[in-house]
């Protein structure tokens, strides 16, 4: 059976949520290969039109809210620029593979690419083997920006609150908000674009502390099958006016932010639908409301 084409949007902006897990037994990313697989990212979205929303680096497995902008809106020098940063400055340039690189560096699949092969090559030396470290595909989800972002950025920064390894995102190294609060986003990594509609005028400080409170709103849900934040962890950040809210079902409803395919609102799904589907795929297909999350639909239907 042949695979089902990605929802990638050609010749303009948008959102992914990107997952990629690896091809081996248990938990084999550790400290060290986290600390090199974060960086190794940080590097290649320099070069790429990639603009990293979050990221979460777990011990099988990575997700990565990416918006892929177009080449058309980089100049002949700022590509220059981006090549001296990949190749070093003994490397020419010739002009005629400026607009080569402009088509490369907005595709999501050769980020993605890069980002694995590199760190398979770095696991294998380090560790003296041969072969597949990744599986082969990874999943890709398009998102639209506002409300929908703003719920799969905090999905995504809570990842290591649901596995049980810390009580809060902030403590997590190797996640989005983490990097955030710990590092202050050195070497300008990520975007300050949390999904926020209400942010005009606002400091980099300011939109920072609402989208952390957001984060711990969600994260202070009880579930019976999911770990979230810890309830004194929580009641602590009331006294920094972070209090945590009741946005029933956040931390269940997972399959919807990796495995919908589309993901935002009713039209947003509709419309890429229409755009991305194959000619045999059903022209009528209804996206389906995801309960427990107002407004939000996803292409699939899936279950909780």
């Amino acid at each position: 059976m042949p695979r089902k084409a990605r929802m990638i949007v050609e010749g303009e902006t948008a959102v992914y949520h990107v997952m990629s897990r690896t091809a081996l037994d248990g938990f084999v990313i550790g400290d060290a290969e986290k600390d090199y697989l974060m960086q190794h990212i940080r590097h290649l979205s320099s070069v790429y039109f990639a603009e990293i929303l979050t990221f979460c680096l777990m011990g099988n497995h990575f997700h990565l809210v990416v918006r892929m902008h177009t080449g058309s809106k980089y100049s002949d020098e700022n590509i220059k620029e981006r090549f001296i940063r990949y190749h070093g400055d003994k490397k020419v340039l010739m002009p005629g593979r400026i607009p080569l690189l402009k088509g490369k560096w907005e595709k999501l699949s050769e980020f993605m690419k890069e980002i694995k092969q590199g760190f398979s090559r770095y696991y294998n030396k380090k560790h003296n083997r041969r072969g597949f470290f990744w599986c082969d595909r990874f999943k890709s989800v398009l998102v639209e920006n506002g409300e929908t972002l703003i719920n799969l950025l905090a999905y995504v920064d809570l990842n290591p609150v649901r596995a049980g390894l810390v009580e809060t995102p902030d403590e997590y190294r190797w996640n989005g908000l983490g990097r955030h609060i710990q590092t202050g986003n050195r070497d300008r990594f990520l975007s300050l674009d949390f999904g926020l509609e209400d942010c005009v005028g606002l400091s980099s400080d300011e939109r920072l502390a609402r989208y952390r409170r957001f984060v711990y709103e969600a994260g202070g849900l009880k579930s019976d099958k999911l770990q979230s934040i810890n309830p004194e962890a929580a009641s602590r950040e009331v006294k920094k006016k972070f209090v945590p809210g009741s946005t029933d079902r956040f931390l269940a409803k997972t399959r919807y932010f990796t495995d919908s395919g589309i993901i935002g609102s009713r039209e947003f799904v509709r419309s890429f639908w229409q755009e991305l589907r194959r000619p045999d795929d059903n022209p009528d297909k209804i996206p389906v409301r995801i309960a427990g999350l107002s407004g939000l639909y996803s292409l699939k239907r899936l279950s909780g």
